[in-house]
């Protein structure tokens, strides 16, 4: 089997056993699994739910395991640009070819599962394939993100080290419910008897997740309480600070930008903390682990005139955070977005944020097998609704052209919105741009 063909088996399968509430779908992933030989169950695992922060949560857990000379595993959704980037280890995807020999060996589970279940989905074949070449590596630990929910999700089958909910908001309604408590109850779902969990929820979602741990029982830990952060002086494009636990003081640099990941960098040094001896990082591992971060797709800034920033910003939390870290970063730009929404998702939630920002808008779409896009119009229609000013241009590439174009030299492109339109123009940008100007 080649890349190809995997890539295209798998394309198949976006449509079918679609993620909604379903009782039985954990019985499919158990199945599953059983077939391969419950790979989930060959190594210690970190478990990371929340709905924002998840992903960037993960990988800084991961990188500070790899840091300590653990060899890790790094499951997480949605990829950027590759199928191959949900099943990472010491930050390498696995290869291609890899992909493809691992989705033909799976292939009789798939058919046995099928036989009593309906076939794996999409998300449940790359899930499995993250567990299973993980085992097959001899990874030391893997860092496993959350894909939808909690209850219910696949990697509700691992009983983990540690669990994490970074923090509550309202994403993926359609499954999840339409307040943040539903929200909460659900993500509390990977609360275990004896796993520590690790949130930084506040409010009534906090209230829902302790409620929760104290019924499994489960010890909760809220980050609030157990680490402060300080301000430390920073360089331009980076960002320095101090997290304080009862334990230790790790003073941080992170090349990335955004303070919203200060929070995610506390939330993951306080799940480490609760790790057993043998496979707790050292504060120094930890200091170098988040010092040589890389997270594609988030506040991920490319200097030129006008520079430009990717970010995933697919609900009204990520697009809260993304407007105040362009703000606290960026005080005196101003910014030319080009966004694409899926159709699912709450676009004027996501936009709002992103108005009262001094900005002009491109709104784009995107192409991507099993996912619809907002029409460019209906976003513009949106924006000129508050009052902002807003073009429509239905091809990706173009909407990225006129934004450089228009925009002056100081000011900031920011491509975001779904994970299809950020991803693809990432792409476009390393191999037409970054790699040209190499050259």
């Amino acid at each position: 089997m080649t890349y190809a063909e995997a890539s295209n088996y798998l394309l198949g399968t976006i449509n079918e056993t679609a993620s909604r509430r379903n009782p039985h779908r954990l019985d499919r992933m158990q199945a599953f699994l059983h077939h391969l030989g419950d790979p989930h169950r060959a190594y210690p695992t970190l478990h990371v739910g929340g709905t924002s922060g998840k992903g960037s949560t993960a990988t800084m857990l991961a990188a500070a395991l790899t840091a300590s000379g653990k060899r890790t595993g790094l499951h997480t959704k949605p990829h950027l640009s590759s199928m191959t980037e949900r099943a990472r280890i010491d930050g390498a995807a696995v290869s291609e070819e890899a992909f493809a020999d691992l989705i033909e060996r799976m292939m009789p589970a798939i058919e046995r599962t099928q036989r009593d279940h309906e076939r794996p989905s999409y998300y449940e074949t790359l899930l499995a394939l993250a567990f299973l070449h993980f085992a097959e590596q001899g990874v030391d630990v893997g860092v496993i993100e959350v894909g939808v929910g909690g209850q219910l999700d696949g990697t509700n089958l691992i009983v983990p080290e540690v669990s994490v909910i970074t923090n509550i908001g309202l994403d993926h309604t359609e499954i999840l419910g339409d307040t943040v408590e539903l929200i909460a109850r659900d993500k509390a779902g990977i609360a275990k008897r004896g796993v520590p969990l690790v949130s930084d929820a506040t409010g009534n979602p906090r209230a829902v997740i302790e409620g929760a741990c104290a019924r499994a029982g489960a010890p909760f830990f809220s980050v609030p309480e157990e680490a402060e952060v300080d301000q430390l002086p920073s360089e331009t494009y980076g960002q320095s600070f101090a997290v304080t636990t009862r334990a230790e003081r790790y003073e941080l640099t992170l090349p990335i930008l955004g303070r919203f990941q200060q929070h995610n960098a506390a939330t993951a040094i306080v799940a480490l903390e609760r790790l057993r001896d043998g496979l707790r990082p050292s504060a120094a591992d930890v200091v170098r682990g988040f010092s040589q971060l890389v997270v594609p797709g988030r506040m991920e800034f490319f200097p030129g005139f006008p520079s430009v920033v990717f970010d995933v910003a697919h609900n009204p939390d990520k697009a809260a955070s993304l407007a105040n870290a362009l703000g606290e970063t960026f005080p005196d730009r101003r910014f030319m977005f080009v966004v694409a929404i899926s159709e699912t998702k709450d676009a004027t939630g996501i936009l709002r944020p992103w108005f009262g920002l001094p900005a002009s808008f491109l709104f784009t779409s995107f192409e991507t097998p099993g996912r619809s896009a907002e029409r460019p119009q209906r976003l513009a229609n949106i924006a000129e609704r508050a009052g902002v000013s807003a073009r429509a241009i239905s091809d990706p590439i173009e909407a990225l052209a006129i934004a450089r174009r228009q925009a002056e030299s100081s000011h900031l492109v920011v491509v975001t919105g779904s994970t299809f339109l950020t991803g693809s123009l990432r792409d476009w940008w390393l191999e037409n741009v970054v790699e040209r100007s190499r050259s």
